[in-house]
């Protein structure tokens, strides 16, 4: 039986290609899966028409929707990683023209969102590197969030921004500032409650901070505060009081699983995960 509202994230399937992921996370009770746009699955520059076409085929087949696009990352774009590649390049690097490539790949998968029938595209803030400095990073996101928008609000779909631990947003807190501040109905949160409890955050004051501009959630185990993704059931998470909060805020969305950590074995990931969760988010 398909839980309807947990999804789980291709990005713990890294060590295969992009369609046998979704078969398996078809497979192992998933209604929906988040992909990733990143090599070595969705990479944007490589998604051709036709390709898309085929995926979305794929998903019909499978009968998976699509909680998510997440372009948090680019790995794709490097061929000579730099010492600190995660987020990187990043709306606010340093490098105008990085700048203008990052947006180049986001506006390519919000396209694809549009092909595929998902609703919104995860994205960050980036970290602040070198002399871009917060201050100084405040106008730059300012701008390429406007045209991400501009570019979204054009396709239907939505724009969540994920905040952790130090990037420029940080926080459930900044995050909301700049949503009220940028003031544009498509912007909202990718809200990994992971992330939130990582940086002390009381997980129903975040739901209730956020309330009505939550695109998707992530979530993950986590020991301690230590940001680290673990399977759910090898952390101190409280699902259960997450699911009664989620229903407290009327939250209707998908509860995507991401446990990249886990590429090593990302069956027993995904199959321990819809066990110990579907009964909860249903």
């Amino acid at each position: 039986m398909k839980s309807s509202r947990l999804a789980f994230s291709t990005n713990a399937y890294t060590a295969m290609e992009l369609e046998e992921a979704l078969r398996r996370i078809a497979g192992h009770g998933y209604s929906a899966a988040e992909i990733l746009a990143d090599k070595p699955h969705a990479w944007p520059p490589d998604m051709t028409d036709a390709r898309l076409q085929r995926l979305g085929s794929l998903l019909q087949q499978l009968g998976l929707r699509l909680s998510n696009i997440n372009a948090n990352t680019a790995f794709g774009y490097w061929s000579d990683a730099p010492g600190e590649p995660f987020f990187e390049p990043s709306l606010i690097a340093q490098d105008a023209d990085q700048r203008e490539d990052r947006l180049g790949l986001i506006l390519r998968s919000l396209e694809m969102a549009a092909a595929l029938g998902a609703d919104c595209v995860s994205i960050t803030s980036g970290r602040p590197l070198g002399t871009m400095n917060p201050d100084a990073a405040t106008p730059v996101l300012t701008d390429m969030l406007g045209r991400v928008l501009e570019h979204a609000d054009s396709l239907g779909v939505n724009v969540g921004i994920e905040c952790e631990p130090g990037l420029l947003l940080e926080d459930s807190s900044e995050l909301a500032d700049w949503i009220a501040r940028i003031d544009h109905p498509r912007l909202g949160a990718n809200l990994d409650l992971g992330h939130a409890i990582v940086a002390g955050e009381n997980i129903a004051e975040v739901l209730e901070r956020l309330r009505g501009r939550i695109w998707n959630i992530h979530l993950e185990d986590i020991r301690g505060l230590k940001h680290y993704h673990l399977i759910p059931g090898e952390g101190d998470v409280d699902f259960a009081a997450i699911s009664r909060s989620l229903k407290d805020i009327g939250y209707d969305r998908f509860v995507t699983i991401e446990l990249y950590t886990q590429s090593a074995n990302p069956d027993q990931a995904a199959s321990l995960s819809f066990q110990r969760l579907a009964d909860l988010f249903t």
